[in-house]
């Protein structure tokens, strides 16, 4: 059986990979919908973005995946159906009934597995094959897992950060941490109104994470001008916050990620370590890209890092690698 089609379902972001073709398609996971009647989807990825904090009463821009796995199923179908349709016609393929890999967090259980594997069906796959995403990240991050060798990976993304263990090509030990850039833009969130008062949208926060955003305090002092409103009066406000205050923010979800990273750590027999710690940890996922991550992972654990040559898009490649194999192409 040959597969067609590879897709990472994030939580932040939909990445599909045509086989023979690469990565064709990554907009953000967001839908704007129709709340009259039955909810109708009107818009999806870069398009419904842009209606985040700015829709009416009429039209709701949400995020129908929350924490790695599927919370509104209608949307999911209707936002994965068009993109998978988007990203055939970009390469004018045919759309009758293609093969699809998708891939899902280590850790998500038989009914969040069945659920999407269902929303895959009811985008046109004919057939699905479910795939570990720390898996298909190490694959699309070009690491070797086949050889009887110890290789990690922490995959940052929006919803989960997966760390893993990985020899001949299975899990060692690997643990699913339902925290990652999401959660941080809500900490963010949180931060603003408890220590300034003032309240601003999911999008400004993602804004400040990206523009002054750091896991390395000490690093570097940026600054930058917040416009939000007033919890108080209601009245429009601007306030200029560091660097230092986001790191602060989002610290709680940080010390999460890295307390899982050393768990994982300690899990890991003796001899895999020894190969950890002469090959580095590599990382993927667009949470990595965070100033300073790759320096504060190998402070806290000692081990050095690199990061992976497309992050944001390592699960789908990896995916689409899959695809190639199980199909017999090479």
């Amino acid at each position: 059986m040959k597969y067609d089609l590879a897709v990472d379902l994030g939580t932040a972001n939909v990445v599909i990979y045509i086989v023979g073709e690469g990565v064709v398609l990554r907009e953000p996971s967001i839908a704007a919908v129709s709340s009259r009647g039955r909810r109708k989807v009107v818009a999806v990825g870069l398009e419904a973005s842009r209606m985040l904090g700015k829709t009416t009463q009429e039209v709701q821009a949400v995020r129908p995946l929350r924490d790695g796995v599927i919370a509104d199923f209608r949307v999911t179908d209707e936002m994965l159906k068009l993109y998978v349709e988007k990203a055939l016609r970009s390469k004018n393929a045919s759309r009758k009934g293609h093969n699809m890999v998708i891939c899902v967090p280590c850790d998500i259980n038989t009914m969040e597995q069945q659920a999407v594997r269902e929303a895959a069906k009811r985008a046109g796959a004919r057939t699905v094959l479910i795939a570990e995403e720390p898996i298909a990240a190490a694959i699309g991050a070009g690491m070797d897992i086949s050889e009887p060798r110890g290789s990690m990976l922490i995959d940052i993304g929006g919803g989960t950060s997966d760390i893993a263990v990985i020899s001949i090509g299975g899990l060692v030990c690997a643990k699913s941490l339902r925290t990652g850039g999401v959660k941080m833009d809500d900490a963010i969130v949180s931060y603003m109104r408890r220590t300034y008062n003032m309240i601003i949208g999911d999008k400004t926060a993602e804004s400040i994470k990206i523009e002054i955003g750091t896991a390395m305090p000490e690093s570097s002092l940026k600054s930058m001008l917040v416009r939000g409103r007033d919890n108080v009066s209601g009245m429009p406000m601007s306030v200029e916050v560091t660097s230092r205050e986001i790191c602060t923010a989002m610290d709680k979800c940080l010390t999460d990620i890295f307390d899982s990273i050393r768990e994982v750590l300690q899990e890991t027999p003796p001899e895999l370590i020894a190969d950890i710690m002469e090959d580095g940890i590599m990382l993927a996922g667009g949470g990595n890209l965070l100033e300073g991550m790759p320096e504060r992972i190998t402070y806290e654990t000692g081990v050095k890092t690199v990061l992976a040559e497309s992050p944001m898009d390592c699960v789908a490649i990896g995916a689409g690698i899959i695809a190639q194999r199980v199909s017999g192409r090479k």
